[in-house]
């Protein structure tokens, strides 16, 4: 889910095993069993993140922003989390505030920790913060924190 909470293909490289029928529910933990040898290595090295740099040429995404969720699971999060709406005002990023402070959530309970840190993003927005994150991202990277 997009900016306006309107859907877009998010390009990735692929690092899990096809699933026949998407049954993950949004609070539902990640299915690490279906990810591959390859794709932990990807996932560990944000390497498989590489390829959304064409959503942002093709403007649907920015370098800084709150995250993109699968749109099934976004639609979800709507009804649920307050504040969800409101952090669809901009275009999500390939890193974000949420991303490199909170780190990777699951359900609803830890996605309204990443819903407030995305506001936070949106309402103090400035060249300082945008720096900021890019730093940290950088670090996290290398780190190879929160895969």
């Amino acid at each position: 889910m997009g900016r306006d909470c309107k859907p877009f293909p998010t390009i990735k490289f692929r690092t899990m095993e096809p699933a026949e029928v998407m049954t993950r529910t949004a609070e539902a933990p990640l299915e690490i069993n279906r990810i591959t040898k390859l794709g932990r290595i990807l996932r560990k090295m944000r390497i498989d993140e590489l390829p959304q740099i064409i959503n942002v040429i093709r403007g649907e995404m920015s370098f800084i922003g709150p995250r993109p969720d699968y749109y099934e699971h976004a639609c979800y999060f709507l009804k649920e989390v307050p504040g969800y709406r409101e952090r669809h005002v901009v275009r999500p990023g390939m890193s974000g505030l949420a991303q490199t402070v909170v780190g990777y959530v699951e359900g609803s309970e830890a996605t309204k920790k990443k819903v407030q840190a995305d506001l936070y993003y949106i309402t103090n927005a400035n060249l300082r913060l945008e720096l900021w994150l890019i730093w940290r991202t950088i670090v996290v990277v290398f780190a190879k924190a929160g895969a």
